[in-house]
């Protein structure tokens, strides 16, 4: 189904407040009026404008003395709603639309201490046909999209992996070069294909959720039949995938943006 989102004209207003509060969130520190505007590409008078409501209305606070603003306590209020909630409670609207927009089902995986990934949430499209998994499920950490994501940021050496490796079970395993070559795509792109390797007819894209520290703290995978994608829907879907976990990682961990490294288009 197409994503309806594209239809939507953003408020230019709007849009320019939140740069800017996400700004001051991830600056960490007070910031004057022509520092907030270069760094967000805010237009100064538009900014100083923005700033001053925002002040007024407690999401943001002045200071006279240095004229710096900084973000306000106005912004505890409006999160209280989601504050103390489950992550995966917070995750799930977007499982859901990645999942309609994509047609295929949606899973979220917990990263676990016990060097192992368990489904914990899914979404799917009703129109679509879908593989069934149920959640509780378990696999081991370095297995399958989400595994070959973990194994690039754990970034171990060749032996321990292959150590790793040899204690994988899949229906239809992927020779060690391939695994390696796997994950150091998924390293370049932000994203991991498992193209019947888990499980045979069932092609698997995912990516991770990272907390602060860039630890793997939940994967986002999309589960479908082989056939109901392409290679090129599934970049498609990594993409998406990619850039979703990174928006879920800064809402939830104030993880720091990363950029993906540039890719082929496939």
């Amino acid at each position: 189904m197409n994503d309806e989102t594209h239809l939507i004209r953003p408020v230019g207003a709007l849009v320019h407040a939140l740069r800017i509060l996400r700004h001051l969130a991830a600056r960490g520190q007070p910031e004057g009026v022509s520092a907030i505007a270069r760094a967000t590409g805010v237009n100064g008078s538009t900014c100083f404008n923005i700033l001053r409501t925002l002040a007024a209305e407690g999401l943001v606070s002045f200071d006279a003395a240095e004229k710096t603003y900084r973000p306000g306590i106005g912004l505890v209020e409006l999160a209280v709603g989601v504050l103390g909630a489950n992550p995966a409670d917070l995750i799930h609207p977007e499982l859901e639309r990645l999942a309609r927009k994509h047609g295929t089902m949606m899973s979220l995986w917990q990263v676990t201490d016990a060097d192992r990934i368990v489904l914990i949430d899914r979404a799917f499209d009703p129109e679509a046909t879908r593989v069934e998994i149920p959640q509780g499920k378990r696999l081991p950490a370095l297995i399958g999209g989400i595994g070959r994501m973990i194994a690039a940021h754990r970034d171990l050496p060749e032996d321990a992996l292959r150590r790793a490796f040899d204690t994988l079970r899949w229906q239809s395993p992927p020779s060690f070069d391939a695994y390696l070559a796997g994950i150091r795509e998924a390293r370049r792109l932000g994203y991991a294909i498992d193209n019947g390797q888990v499980y045979t007819g069932v092609d698997v894209v995912g990516a991770l959720v990272c907390d602060a520290a860039g630890t793997p703290r939940y994967g986002i995978s999309s589960i479908s039949l082989i056939g109901q994608t392409t290679p090129e829907t599934q970049h498609v879907i990594g993409r998406d995938l990619r850039d979703s976990c990174l928006r879920l990682g800064r809402a939830l961990f104030a993880a720091p943006a990363r950029t993906a490294q540039p890719e082929h288009q496939n």
